[in-house]
């Protein structure tokens, strides 16, 4: 008897590395990565998906666009105020907010589809250090075939499938 290694496995591909997959179990699925590919020392705008070995914390998803997406992790619902700041030099930085808010952040109720469901990866929240990166998520892949800011993105069918066979307490290994 095998144990499971409950842990997805992303991996750049070598000539084009803002594009990889990511593997968990037996289940392998294409995904992007940012526009710098899979960088070790992850810094804030520079475009790239941190390496390392990062908890998913929970699944945040658009009620008015999908029905609670089936997992073991914990699910929120996106409320049109929902915001995350990505200022280094703010109190806030690499958290969940309320929008309008005194400093800059990203708008997680998106028009364009990307975070109809988001996953939380923890980078950079155990403690927070200003600049070292900000907003890191699995989320829908973009309709234009472009990159992402330093996510892990996938095909929204795709997500949902991983949602569904995830474990409770799964990590997320990105490798440069």
């Amino acid at each position: 008897m095998t144990s499971f290694d409950n842990t997805l496995v992303v991996t750049a591909d070598a000539a084009t590395p803002q594009r990889g997959t990511l593997r968990y179990g037996a289940r392998t699925w294409p995904c992007v990565l940012g526009r710098s590919g899979i960088i070790a020392q992850k810094q804030e705008g520079d475009g790239g998906t941190p390496a390392g070995r990062f908890p998913l914390r929970r699944v945040l998803y658009r009620a008015d666009q999908l029905s609670v997406p089936a997992t073991a992790l914990p699910v929120a619902v996106i409320a049109e105020d929902d915001g995350w700041c990505d200022d280094p030099a703010d109190a806030a930085y690499n958290k969940p907010v309320k929008l309008p808010y005194g400093a800059s952040a990203e708008t997680m109720y998106r028009d364009d589809g990307l975070y109809d469901v988001v996953v939380i990866i923890g980078h950079n929240d155990d403690p927070v250090v200003p600049r070292a990166g900000s907003a890191i998520f699995m989320h829908v892949t973009p309709d234009n075939g472009g990159f992402t800011a330093g996510c892990v993105a996938l095909a929204r069918e795709d997500l949902l499938a991983l949602l569904r066979a995830v474990k409770p307490g799964a990590n997320i290994e990105i490798r440069a």
